[in-house]
């Protein structure tokens, strides 16, 4: 029992160390923010992935990356939604922007980037579905590439071969392993694959596992000069809003996720013309029924009754 509190003790402090590394900023709109956090119950979380940090110009603002991450209750599930970037949505006045409709992943730009575009991000996706959040991250994923190229890279399976839009680099059908810069760069393609940009959404999620099981195959706690490097890399990628929960106490309650409890989802939706400009459409209001399940606490019943919207992870 000794042994047991000491080693409890150890990880509390080491998360309490290294969560001074990490940004801390106010990333959920009050509308959007859950007025009171209970890590023992449902919890959700918005992430916000952009190439570029705060400051840069307002062109390139827009998020790469928008999704909701559910865990329910025990904390031994955790659902990855990803929010279509060109989705069609009401964006509410924020910024120098005085609200109307746009796609959702311009209100990270509206809002002027940073913590002011997370924010009217927070209040656009609130307003959308109805939920409140526990929690924010906004994420440099070009900064990822250190935290992915310092677990040794990850073994990423290419389903549809495609030409790189931006190295011209081919990813070759087949399971493979990756750098970095190679993992981010296959995981921002969309162009030539059969789904779009659901398949890019879906290759983010399994980055994001491909990271998971890495980190849980590499022995770091053996190499405490590679974990200081690895844990320093990542909280230099991020900037987080723990909404009053102290940083150290969320890290240690999700440390018995495993990586195999991730699931991805997309959100029931479909491409959709208008006036000349391409976007996606939500199938119904409610998001195929996937808000209220949020809402309610009812989201692995709705995975399973709707398998044609959940991603093999």
């Amino acid at each position: 029992m000794l042994l047991a509190g000491v080693a409890v003790l150890g990880l509390k402090l080491l998360a309490l160390h290294y969560g001074r590394a990490v940004d801390r900023g106010e990333l959920l709109d009050p509308a959007a923010r859950q007025r009171r956090s209970d890590l023992g119950k449902d919890l959700n979380y918005l992430l916000v992935g952009s190439d570029q940090r705060p400051g840069a110009t307002s062109a390139d603002q827009r998020s790469d990356t928008i999704l909701i991450v559910h865990i329910p209750a025990g904390m031994r599930q955790a659902y990855l939604i990803s929010v279509p970037r060109d989705l069609l949505v009401a964006i509410p006045a924020g910024g120098d922007w005085g609200g109307g409709r746009d796609k959702i992943n311009a209100a990270y730009e509206h809002g002027g980037g940073g913590e002011g575009g997370a924010r009217l991000l927070s209040a656009t996706l609130t307003r959308l579905t109805g939920l409140h959040f526990d929690g924010a991250a906004l994420i440099d994923f070009s900064g990822f590439r250190t935290v992915i190229d310092l677990l040794g890279g990850v073994r990423m399976c290419v389903d549809t071969p495609v030409r790189s839009i931006h190295t011209g680099t081919v990813f070759a059908a087949g399971c493979q392993q990756m750098d970095g810069a190679r993992a981010l760069d296959y995981v921002r393609q969309r162009y030539g694959l059969p789904g779009g940009d659901y398949d890019r959404q879906r290759h983010q999620q399994q980055l994001l596992r491909a990271m998971l099981d890495r980190a849980g195959q590499t022995n770091l706690r053996g190499d405490p000069v590679r974990l200081d490097r690895l844990i320093r890399a990542a909280g230099d990628s991020l900037t987080v809003d723990t909404n009053g929960v102290p940083l150290d106490d969320l890290v240690f309650a999700l440390r018995a996720l495993p990586a195999n409890a991730l699931h991805g989802i997309k959100l029931p939706s479909h491409p959709q013309n208008i006036d000349g400009v391409s976007y996606v459409v939500l199938d119904d209001d409610d998001g195929g029924g996937l808000f209220p399940a949020l809402r309610d606490r009812r989201v692995a019943s709705w995975a399973v009754a709707n398998p044609r919207w959940v991603n093999p992870l």
